[in-house]
């Protein structure tokens, strides 16, 4: 039987720097995945990117992480919202609080592979993948997870780090309040003629969010000429987009830019996804707890999901690393309340505001597109609200845990 201070179901992105903020403050774990690691970081595996917002960078320099991946991000120094193409907009600019980018994009890849190498050299995590859990057993005296190659594995806490579909969560009778969208997202990689100059753009059109997000160019292309499209289209329209020719897609994509970028060239292969809204009624469990997908899911409208996952960690070895130094059980129902009470509100509040975002955008006719057109100008226009949202962008609002601050526990 092999012992660690926590057991993570669950090794991507949420679950992998869980594991590397405990190790960074001395608590062991064992990180359990079914998937076969190094095979995720295949350029093929997955194209998509994700932002980074300003306070998780943080957590990523005080954990060690941000030298491997900062050259291979791109920072977003403004971020423009309109309603379609209207000249009426919001527009947060990093450069007005002087206090360094909104935020970065990095692609998938490249997080998950600063990851795996980190956790190679750390010295108290252990990953075992691909493996599955064959049972988990949870009781008062501690947690044992079986592996099917027959290895157990003991510590005080389990935490579910294993996705929106989270076993764990489904086997501990916790539930989940969900709905489904009528959309799919399309992501995929551009090329366009003009440089993005650090902006990230999201249009709100009745069909749905089309989000323009900076990349940093590769190979032998100019700077600022590469970008993640995530766009979201009807259901029933999806399959027909994605079976378009890639030119053929590209001048869709350029047509619901409106060509401020000029040309636009298809450089990935376009993929999709369902979109979905869920949050649990408990983050809780005996000696278990949820982290990332398997609390909560929103819908990508503002770039805030891989985010509200990153606070999690955050708040959670913060409250783990204060029990260990108190010499507590870090299982204890007490110790778990506190993680729940500091982030089912928060993630809550970001979910329901993405929600209500998304159905105010969606309402069709030109009244209700000249409400929000009218509504974005006053927002720019009023400086303390502009400030409040550009700090929500940032993830610096609420109780911030120390290591969104840039501070170790």
């Amino acid at each position: 039987m092999k012992h660690s201070d926590v057991i993570i179901i669950g090794g991507g992105l949420v679950g992998m720097t869980l594991a590397l903020a405990l190790d960074r403050h001395g608590l062991s774990s064992a990180v359990v995945d079914a998937a076969d690691l190094p095979a995720t970081i295949a350029p093929g595996f997955d194209g998509r990117a994700s932002a980074i917002a300003s306070a998780s960078a943080r957590m990523l320099r005080a954990i060690g992480l941000w030298e491997a991946i900062e050259p291979h991000g791109c920072a977003i120094d403004e971020i423009r919202v309109t309603d379609g193409l209207s000249p009426l907009h919001l527009h947060f600019d990093s450069r007005d609080a002087d206090t360094g980018p909104l935020g970065y994009m990095f692609e998938n890849r490249v997080l998950r592979t600063a990851l795996l190498a980190a956790a190679a050299q750390a010295a108290n995590l252990s990953v075992h993948a691909p493996a599955r859990t064959t049972a988990v057993e949870r009781g008062a005296t501690g947690a044992r997870v079986t592996l099917d190659d027959g290895t157990v594995l003991a510590a005080p806490l389990v935490v579910a780090a294993d996705g929106r579909r989270s076993p764990l969560r489904e086997a501990a009778g916790i539930r989940v309040g969900q709905w489904r969208y009528p959309h799919t997202a399309i992501v995929t990689m551009i090329e366009h003629e003009r440089s993005h100059g650090g902006v990230a753009f999201e249009l709100f059109y009745p069909s749905g969010p089309f989000a323009i997000l900076p990349m940093k160019a590769t190979g032998d292309a100019a700077p600022g000429t590469r970008s993640a499209i995530v766009w979201s289209v009807g259901s029933d329209d999806a399959p027909a987009y994605l079976g378009l020719p890639p030119r053929a897609l590209a001048a869709e994509i350029a047509k619901r830019m409106g060509g401020f970028l000029g040309e636009v060239t298809l450089i990935a292969p376009a993929t999709s996804y369902p979109l979905g809204f869920h949050h649990a009624e408990s983050y809780v469990g005996e000696r278990l707890v949820l982290v990332g997908d398997a609390a909560h899911g929103i819908h990508p409208i503002a770039g805030q999901g891989l985010n509200m996952g990153l606070r999690d960690v955050a708040s959670l070895a913060e409250v783990l690393v204060d029990g260990a130094r108190l010499g507590l059980d870090l299982g204890d129902p007490q110790l778990l309340a506190r993680y729940q009470t500091w982030r089912r509100l928060d993630n809550g509040l970001v979910a329901s505001v993405t929600d209500a975002l998304n159905r105010l955008f969606a309402i069709p006719g030109r009244p209700a597109a000249a409400a929000r057109r009218l509504g974005l100008a006053a927002v720019e226009r009023i400086p303390p609200l502009k400030r409040f949202f550009m700090a929500e962008a940032r993830g610096e609002t609420g109780d911030l845990p120390k290591l969104l601050q840039g501070l170790t526990v």
